[in-house]
């Protein structure tokens, strides 16, 4: 799982929010996304792009989403 995805989740104020399975599934996603590993693509990623993976990844696990504070 990448350090830096986990900063920006906590710099969003997300990570509480997220499991393990939720952060790997997305730095996955972030790679898909960008074709780059995730660490150098979060980078490349405005906040609502990473909101919008992880609404992705809520809704298949039927998560309910979190609601913003």
């Amino acid at each position: 799982m990448s350090r830096r995805v986990k900063n920006r989740l906590r710099r969003m104020g997300r990570l509480a929010q997220t499991t393990h399975d939720d952060r790997v599934e997305l730095d996955r996603r972030i790679e898909e996304r960008t074709g780059k590993y995730c660490d150098d693509g979060v980078d490349e990623l405005l906040d609502e792009e990473i909101m919008e993976l992880l609404r992705q990844i809520w809704e298949r696990k039927k998560k309910p989403i979190p609601a913003l504070v």
